[in-house]
């Protein structure tokens, strides 16, 4: 592998000082002719050259970059999150540095380590790792911090939150008003605050109405991709129909891929949605419209989060004396054609 040419070698081709090169590729306003301005462009060009830009960064102390540590960018949700912190940091000519943490609190703490080191002031963070000394630390040391999705009790963190409680809430009782009574949550593991709060929110409706809440939970610790989530739709489906006197006529999932898997099974398995069983899902990512039969969900903004962390982010850099942000999104109930009323 070549080496990557430096200004040295750039100055050396166009019989200049190093000093000047680096002058007229900074686009200082030192004075240089127009002349000696083109040949060592002309020359830079030729040769490939790339800007060490982090290296210019460390030494002024200063950096153009944020970073965003997530669980995974396989799930859909997140994929849109980034995109939208994506599209304000553009604006400002900011570049993002995307980390998945893939569940793993150690890998978490080795990228904002990293992220320290290369001396980034912007991290926007779905953080699930419990122990946040580290976090702490690097927020004490002036990085800004921006949570999203769970939530981070720390002081100088900004909260952009969704009400999972509300999201759980209100999909139990779209099922609850179309007449089920007998409605099964099926959920990951329940180690996270937004899983527990979606999981409130299913029990808080089911009591309302005097019925009994029936949650079918995953003990799996497998990574989580879209394809281990779809898998597990099935599989805790499998275990649902299992109990051959206690079939539901609805399900309710803590997740969309989750979702799309309670559906394939229960196609496989003989059973028609919703005229058998009703599925409801939660995200709200695009793909639920595009499956058959159409997924009714629970929206979260997840675009919109994105851009709103980032805006809020940016604001914290600033250095402007602005109010810590707790902010609450709401969901939405997206009807579709998985859930229908109890014949």
């Amino acid at each position: 592998m070549k080496k990557p040419i430096t200004i040295h070698e750039i100055a050396a081709m166009a019989n200049v000082s190093p000093a000047t090169v680096s002058r007229v590729l900074s686009n200082s306003n030192y004075p240089v002719s127009k002349e000696l301005q083109d040949k060592i462009r002309r020359i830079a060009k030729e040769v490939n050259y790339i800007p060490n830009r982090l290296g210019k960064q460390l030494k002024q102390k200063s950096s153009t970059m944020i970073a965003v540590i997530i669980p995974t960018i396989i799930n859909p949700f997140y994929s849109s999150v980034v995109f939208g912190i994506e599209e304000v940091a553009r604006k400002h000519n900011y570049t993002v540095i995307t980390c998945n943490s893939l569940q793993d609190p150690a890998l978490e703490e080795e990228y904002i380590r990293t992220i320290m080191e290369i001396q980034v002031k912007g991290l926007i963070i779905s953080s699930i790792s419990a122990d946040k000394s580290l976090l702490r630390q690097s927020i004490e040391h002036g990085l800004n911090v921006v949570a999203i999705d769970q939530f981070i009790d720390e002081e100088n963190v900004c909260q952009i939150k969704f009400d999972y409680r509300k999201g759980g809430y209100l999909a139990t009782k779209h099922l609850l008003d179309l007449g089920h009574e007998r409605i099964v949550y099926l959920t990951s593991k329940l180690d996270r605050p937004s899983r527990t709060s979606i999981h409130s929110g299913y029990i808080q409706a089911m009591r309302e109405a005097g019925l009994d809440a029936i949650t079918e939970e995953s003990n799996s610790t497998e990574l989580e991709t879209a394809e281990h989530d779809f898998a597990m739709g099935k599989r805790l489906v499998r275990k649902v129909l299992a109990k051959k006197e206690q079939i539901p006529t609805a399900m309710f999932a803590c997740n969309d891929m989750m979702a799309f898997g309670v559906i394939h099974e229960l196609t496989e398995q003989g059973y028609h949605v919703p005229q058998d069983i009703s599925v409801v899902g939660f995200d709200g990512i695009e793909f639920g419209m595009m499956i058959h039969p159409p997924l009714t969900t629970i929206k979260q903004p997840d675009y919109e989060m994105g851009k709103m962390a980032c805006k809020i982010l940016f604001d914290k850099m600033k250095g402007d004396d602005l109010p810590m942000y707790d902010l609450v999104l709401q969901p939405r109930l997206i009807q579709r054609s998985s859930a229908a009323p109890l014949l």
